[in-house]
Formats: structure tokens, sequence, C-alpha cells
């Protein structure tokens, strides 16, 4: 089976891509799905994050506010790289026994998408990266139309590989910076290429 990783900037229209992909039949690791699930109730994974930056990062519901904590790493490179080394081996944990039940079941093709893909050094484990990009100006826009400040988008941005980088080691290459159409044609000619 071959195990591809679908990655790009903040904004740059991975989840597009990967509800495309996943609209076309493929199967699709959401790894921010995975984090959500690993921050769940009685997971070890909340244990060890509230452990490390407090009580106040649960909501009244005992969940964690994303917003909150997203407040509090995202203030300095230490607290970030802190709570990755909690959940990111964690991630891959799920990601390669989802992998290892799709290729029992005889799939021929499946992805997981995550924004810090090769941050976190998953693609020691996949076959071909999928880098989605779009205009700096755009991503900007796309996280203020999401509710961020200017500095809130600029620092989500800083925290990540630099687009530039990413597409240096991509296998494919999806310009978002066009129509939801264009986008689409695009995915469409991956799908054909993979299964072929």
């Amino acid at each position: 089976m071959k195990k591809i990783g679908l990655t790009g900037g903040i904004a740059s229209g991975k989840s597009t891509v990967a509800a495309m992909l996943r609209d076309l039949g493929f199967d699709v690791i959401f790894a921010d799905e995975v984090s959500r699930m690993l921050l769940g109730p009685g997971e070890a994974a909340l244990h060890e994050t509230v452990r490390e930056f407090g009580p106040d990062i649960l909501g009244p519901d005992g969940m964690v506010d994303r917003k909150k904590l997203a407040t509090i790493v995202f203030a300095t490179q230490a607290k970030l790289d802190r709570l990755n080394a909690i959940i990111h081996p964690r991630v891959e944990a799920e990601m390669l026994k989802r992998f290892a039940e799709w290729e029992r079941e005889g799939r021929s093709v499946a992805f997981v998408e995550a924004a810090l893909l090769v941050e976190a050094g998953y693609t020691k484990n996949l076959d071909g990266l999928v880098v989605t990009w779009c205009k700096p100006e755009q991503q900007m826009e796309r996280l203020i139309a999401r509710g961020m400040s200017e500095q809130q988008a600029r620092a989500r941005i800083a925290a990540q590989m630099p687009v530039e980088e990413k597409l240096k080691l991509a296998t494919y290459r999806i310009d978002c910076s066009g129509s939801v159409e264009e986008t689409r044609r695009q995915v469409e000619e991956l799908a054909k290429t993979l299964r072929a």
C-alpha cells in the first residue's frame, strides 16, 4: 500500500484537498482529529498536557479549550515543542496502526493529512508527499476570516516550516490559490496518477 502524506502551510488548502481525496474514495487520516481524540477524557495525553500546562486549559466540560491551549503554546517555541513532544509520537503510533489495518484490508493508497507532517518526522514512514500551497496573503486572509488577529496568524505561520522548504520535499504539489474547481481538477489528476 502506498502511504502518502498531505501537508502544507496553515490555511493553504490541506483540509479541502483531504476532503476531496476522501470523496474520491481514498482513506485519509486527519492528524488534527487524532490529536483531538488523544486529548479526550481519560486519555494519557490529556493528563500529561494538563500536568504540563495547568488545569486552566480545560473548559467547564473538562475538555481541552483549544483556544486557551493555543494562546499558551504559540507564545514561546519551548512550550510548543513541549506540546508537540506529548502529542506527535502518539499521533504517529495511531497513524501507523490505521495504515497497517488498511493494508491488511487490501487498500492500494491511503493518506495522512497533517500541518506538521514534515516537522514531526512522520515522512520517514511514508512513500510520497503531497504539498498544498497558496499565496502568503491568501493564508493571512483565510486565518483572519477564521477569527484570528493578524498577530496570531503571523505566529501560527511562523511556527511552521516555510512552504518553500516543504515544496522542495514534495512528490506532488497542489496549487490552492485558484478556484475550488481548479483545486479539484488537480486532485482528480493526482488520484488518476496514484491509481495507475
